[in-house]
């Protein structure tokens, strides 16, 4: 029953996706990602029920979908990221250990019904090796890509300082909550090979994307990225522009006492105002002031929470009315840059 509960609420999400008006990227390979997983439980019901032995075009087809759970949720976690591969043949790369498993099947697919069924009832009689090759392959490149996705993610985690003056916003639990999930399913083959745990672990998956995909629809859209550090040498900014960026950028800073009380300001936001590329900008940041672009605005924010505490009239306000007023967006924002900055609590501060 669950089985079903699983393909169902896979459809569902199917059609909503489908519904979307401007879809992403991110939400059109969520889309194809979604069939897959659809048409992987599907097969394994068909199978598990003897179905497939009444309908034996079906036998065979379930065994390389595996492999493209794999490539997916790193589609998916690259391309939401904005770190997916932009050349083809990389992009295609990917799918080469299922391009060579359907060829392999190809000649079981031409047997006659009644020696497909045999194999199936008799363990995959004749072809052992290549199933013990398969399931060790769909293993392995499974946690590989897990690892991959969640390196991209913890990437991601950290560029977005260099993009955000607050970072609260930028949730990513829902990517981690994929890639985890997957990440169980694997372990649970590790231990069990027994295909009905891990196809429950697959519809308890279904469940939990489709329950954080319509709850959190803002996950879906991609965060754009910036390039990191080690590209600045290629940017092509000589010393003396660097020079006259940082003074333009210090003289707009100290005298507009309120530039930082955008909560959601971007480095676009900064750099628009500044009338110079974002990507220059960034860099500045980061080699004068060394720091991202997230600690340089709050602490530009925690200077003015500094000194507005001291004000008399500030009295009667709470802690976090007054991190407001300074252009924090929230109570845990605020309480972990305190504490990383000074080791204290916004109380002892």
């Amino acid at each position: 029953m669950i089985y079903i509960a699983g393909i169902s609420i896979a459809i569902f999400f199917e059609f909503l996706l489908l519904a979307k008006k401007n879809k992403t990227h991110a939400d059109r390979i969520l889309l194809w990602w979604m069939f897959v997983i659809c048409l992987n439980l599907f097969l394994f019901y068909m199978l598990d029920t003897e179905q497939s032995y009444k309908y034996t075009f079906l036998l065979g087809l379930m065994i390389p979908i595996p492999f493209l759970h794999g490539v997916f949720t790193y589609f998916y976690v690259a391309s939401a990221t904005n770190q997916f591969p932009k050349r083809w043949y990389v992009q295609l790369a990917h799918f080469i250990p299922t391009f060579a498993t359907c060829i392999y099947l190809i000649p079981f697919m031409l047997r006659p019904a009644n020696e497909k069924v045999y194999v199936y009832q008799n363990e995959g009689i004749g072809y052992e090796p290549f199933l013990m090759i398969t399931y060790i392959g769909v293993i392995a490149f499974g946690l590989g890509y897990v690892i991959w996705s969640l390196i991209l993610l913890r990437k991601h985690q950290k560029n977005i300082r260099d993009q955000y003056a607050n970072v609260e916003h930028v949730n990513l639990n829902w990517l981690k909550t994929i890639i985890i999930g997957l990440g169980v399913i694997w372990i649970i083959a590790i231990i069990d090979s027994g295909d009905q745990f891990i196809y429950i672990g697959v519809s308890f998956l279904i469940f939990t994307m489709a329950f954080f995909g319509i709850k959190q629809v803002a996950l879906i859209q991609p965060v754009e990225e910036k390039p990191k550090q080690k590209k600045y040498a290629k940017s092509g900014m000589k010393k003396d522009q660097s020079d006259e960026l940082y003074a333009k950028l210090k003289e707009y800073v100290d005298n507009d006492e309120e530039w930082f009380m955008q909560t959601d300001l971007t480095i676009q936001d900064l750099a628009s105002r500044l009338n110079v590329h974002p990507n220059y900008l960034s860099q500045i940041i980061n080699e004068r002031e060394e720091k991202n672009f997230f600690d340089f605005v709050n602490s530009y924010r925690l200077k003015a929470f500094a000194e507005l505490i001291q004000h008399p009239e500030s009295q009667r306000l709470t802690l976090l009315a007054l991190a407001y007023d300074c252009g924090f967006n929230s109570k845990s924002s605020f309480n972990r840059y305190i504490k990383k900055t000074t080791g204290l609590t916004p109380t002892e501060y």
